[in-house]
C-alpha cells in the first residue's frame, strides 16, 4: 500500500507542476480556497517540505510562538516572494518522489496535502481538473471524526453523498456533489456556488 500511495503522490506532483507551468501571471495572483492565499502562496506552501529541514521548521515554529498556522502563513508569503513561479512549479516536479510527509498520518496525509491544495487552486480558478479516482478513494478512506476536527470541518447533521461514486459519509441531511468537492468539505474548505446540492449546502458555499 505504501508503494502505491507514494506512486500516486509522485504522479500528483508532476501533474500539478505541469498545470502550474501553464498558468498566466494573472492566475498566479488569483485567490484560492485557502483564505488569504493566492495561487503563488499555495504553491510555495506545497513545496515548503522539500526546502525546509526539520531544524529550520522547528525554528520557524518557535518564531511563530508555537502557532502552526501563523508559521505556515508567514513562510508561504516569504517563499512566494523569494522564488519565481517557474521555480515553484519546478520544485513540485523535481521533488515528485521526495519522502516528505506531515508529522501525523503518514504518506496518505502527504497525498491529501497535495491533492487538496491542488484543488484549492484549480477549483478557485474554475479549471476542470479531475483528480484520478484511485487517489480520491485513498483519501476517502482517511476521513474520520478525528481528521474532521483537525481540519475544522463542521459536518454535524449532514451526510455527504457523492454523485459520481458510490460513497457517503455521516448521517443527517444529504449534501451531494462530486467526490472531490465533498473531499474539500471534509478538509474544512468551502466551495463555489453551484458545486453542491441539498438543503444544507449553503453552509459550505463561499460567500
Amino acid at each position: 500500500m505504501t508503494a502505491q500511495v507514494r506512486a500516486e503522490i509522485a504522479a500528483e506532483r508532476r501533474e500539478l507542476a505541469d498545470l502550474l507551468d501553464g498558468l498566466s501571471e494573472k492566475q498566479w495572483d488569483a485567490p484560492t480556497l485557502c483564505s488569504g492565499w493566492r495561487v503563488r502562496h499555495v504553491a510555495a506552501h506545497m513545496s515548503m517540505g522539500f526546502r525546509y529541514s526539520f531544524a529550520k521548521t522547528a525554528w520557524e515554529l518557535v518564531k511563530a510562538g508555537g502557532n502552526l498556522h501563523r508559521m505556515t502563513d508567514r513562510c508561504a508569503r516569504a517563499d512566494a516572494a523569494a522564488h519565481s513561479t517557474r521555480a515553484l512549479a519546478a520544485s513540485m516536479r523535481d521533488n515528485a518522489n521526495h519522502p516528505w510527509k506531515p508529522p501525523v498520518g503518514g504518506f496518505e496525509s502527504a497525498l491529501g496535502h497535495d491533492v487538496v491544495h491542488g484543488l484549492d487552486i484549480t477549483v478557485a480558478l474554475g479549471l476542470d481538473r479531475r483528480v484520478p479516482e484511485e487517489r480520491l478513494r485513498i483519501l476517502l478512506g482517511t476521513i474520520s471524526s478525528r481528521s474532521l476536527r483537525f481540519f475544522g470541518a463542521d459536518l454535524l447533521g449532514v451526510q455527504l453523498r457523492a454523485n459520481d461514486l458510490d460513497w457517503t459519509y455521516g448521517t443527517g441531511n444529504p449534501v451531494s456533489g462530486t467526490v472531490q468537492d465533498l473531499l474539500l468539505l471534509a478538509y474544512g474548505r468551502k466551495v463555489p456556488a453551484g458545486h453542491l446540492a441539498g438543503e444544507q449546502c449553503d453552509r459550505f458555499v463561499m460567500a
